[in-house]
């Protein structure tokens, strides 16, 4: 491994994911204010705010001094259904209202990645992409429903559900990137690396097994 990458984000989930693919990475969290964020742009699309989001954690992230002379990755997951945004619900009710609407139906997850070259003569890019797959749910019972919003799994993603967890289940197919459902898109990753110069082999720390 050439290159140091951070992740700004404190997601498990994108962190096996870069892991699983043999990338090394250290964590730093931003203390982004996203509604505040969000709320200083006005009216914009799930698209728009994930690209928003990401970058502003990526950013907010690379001005640490602990961030010098690396590549940051920030990465923010937004949810868009029924031509709204949807991003953690939080609380119990509004998980079951979300999730009783979308059984049976389908949405799309937008997953903006931005990254940010601190490097030393590095290529100072700052750079963004996003990533959106359409995930199709399966119908569900009012128990299943309440049977997954009490797991708390729902509470902390964006859309009220996962597709690696207790959540799988309930998912009938994705048309896209399956990575960019998790929170982060392996391809979009090299693709942005490639642009500031980076072959993603320069960030391998290990090879997964076979």
């Amino acid at each position: 491994m050439t290159a140091r990458l951070i992740l700004a984000s404190k997601s498990p989930a994108r962190t096996k994911l870069l892991s699983d693919a043999g990338i090394g990475h250290a964590v730093l969290v931003s203390d982004v204010d996203e509604p505040a964020v969000v709320a200083a742009y006005g009216d914009i699309d799930a698209h728009d705010t994930a690209l928003l989001l990401a970058r502003a954690k990526a950013e907010a992230v690379a001005a640490l001094d602990d961030a010098d002379d690396a590549l940051v990755l920030g990465c923010d997951s937004v949810f868009e259904f029924d031509g709204e945004a949807h991003g953690k619900p939080y609380e119990p009710a509004v998980a079951i209202e979300r999730i009783s609407r979308m059984r049976g139906r389908s949405g799309v997850l937008h997953t903006g990645h931005w990254l940010v070259d601190t490097r030393d003569g590095g290529s100072g890019a700052t750079i963004g992409a996003v990533s959106s797959a359409t995930v199709h749910f399966g119908a569900m019972s009012d128990a299943e429903v309440e049977a997954y919003v009490a797991s708390g799994e729902p509470l902390q993603c964006a859309g009220s559900f996962t597709i690696d967890g207790l959540g799988g289940a309930f998912i009938e197919r994705v048309d896209g990137d399956p990575h960019a459902v998790v929170g982060l898109s392996i391809s979009t990753l090299r693709a942005l690396l490639n642009s500031a110069g980076v072959p993603i082999t320069d960030l391998w720390e290990h090879v997964p097994a076979l």
